[in-house]
């Protein structure tokens, strides 16, 4: 009896040892990038980049660098499990949970512009996760599995996005997409010194690389000690974590009435994890699925669809559904959770 009570005491600390390990390096994680975006952005205006061009490369960078230093450290560390199910997990919390609750609070107005050209790009960008992914199932005897190919695949995809994008945006008639980054750039970022800018790229390149680390330690702890496989964690906590600067700014956003920037951010963010994040992992690494399976790839896909046809239909997010999209969340989680 005593031996039982000393082995559940073990595990209990080595469960909050991972916790602690998580939790610090997601907030050195998220500290880290508004550093390097902060220094970025600063020496771009200080050269006279547009801030149309800042906002979809620097800040579109430093939004998503949670997802991108998480799913490229798994990848160099070969938990590919771990991967694919942040950039899955984080792009459905997007979409479901960010714009549910961006709606819930105030209504979300779509443009044309968003439902012809902005939104189509989301489903491309689950679809394409759908092909690479279960290639055995569209080609007998293939491996399910993310390779190399397909992960510049994908980068080439992200370039013709960005291009698209920039064309798009200099249409006479057409509004450009507000980013989050553009947003919240700091006007005082212009009268920065060189020297601090620099510094605060490097600083923040170093956290963002430091705290990458000790998230994906403690997740895969975490794993370990309650018994679940990596993937349920990813798909779960890991990608909960890296998207709470999104979360944190489509709420505000949602707010101040600012509602554009919230659906502009989960656009950009979703495009960029499978295309840019996703690709760059399957370069460094071919992914395996593991536990990723294709009840997690549809969700995501019918999330993507689902958005695109609530926005067409209405022209807008209103609270009926993003208090749907929100229960398909909690339904999904709850799906995960009594499969693991």
């Amino acid at each position: 009896m005593r031996f039982l009570l000393y082995v559940t005491r073990v595990k209990f600390m080595q469960v909050l040892i991972c916790v602690a390990l998580f939790l610090v390096g997601l907030v050195v994680i998220i500290k880290g990038a508004d550093w390097m975006t902060d220094g970025a952005a600063a020496i771009a205006k200080r050269y006279g980049i547009s801030t149309m061009v800042i906002g979809m490369t620097i800040v579109a960078i430093g939004s998503s660098a949670p997802e991108f230093v998480v799913s490229a450290l798994a990848s160099f560390e070969g938990n590919t499990d771990m991967a694919i199910g942040n950039v899955v997990g984080s792009n459905i919390f997007n979409i479901l949970a960010i714009m549910g609750a961006t709606a819930f609070v105030s209504p979300v107005a779509s443009s044309k512009g968003n439902i012809r050209y902005d939104l189509p790009f989301v489903i491309l960008s689950s679809l394409a996760v759908l092909f690479s992914a279960f290639d055995g199932i569209f080609t007998p005897g293939a491996v399910n599995e993310i390779s190399r190919s397909e992960g510049m695949l994908m980068l080439c995809l992200f370039a013709v996005y960005i291009g698209y994008t920039l064309t798009i945006a200099k249409k006479p008639g057409t509004e450009p997409l507000k980013s989050d980054v553009e947003r919240q750039e700091n006007p005082s970022a212009e009268v920065k010194p060189l020297w601090k800018c620099v510094l605060l790229i490097v600083v923040g390149l170093a956290l963002l690389l430091f705290g990458g680390d000790w998230l994906v330690e403690g997740a895969s702890g975490i794993a370990i000690a309650l018994g679940v496989s990596q993937s349920v964690v990813a798909l779960t906590i890991v990608s909960i974590g890296t998207s709470a600067p999104e979360l944190a700014s489509s709420i505000m956003a949602a707010r101040k009435g600012d509602t554009d920037m919230a659906l502009g951010n989960v656009v950009g963010s979703v495009v960029f994890n499978v295309f840019f994040v996703l690709g760059v992992a399957a370069v460094i690494n071919p992914l395996a699925l593991g536990n990723i399976s294709l009840v997690d790839i549809v969700t995501l896909l019918l999330s993507s669809v689902f958005l695109w046809a609530f926005c067409k239909t209405h022209s807008a997010l209103g609270r009926g559904e993003g208090l749907i999209m929100i229960i398909v969340q909690v339904i999904y989680y709850a799906l995960l959770i009594w499969q693991a």
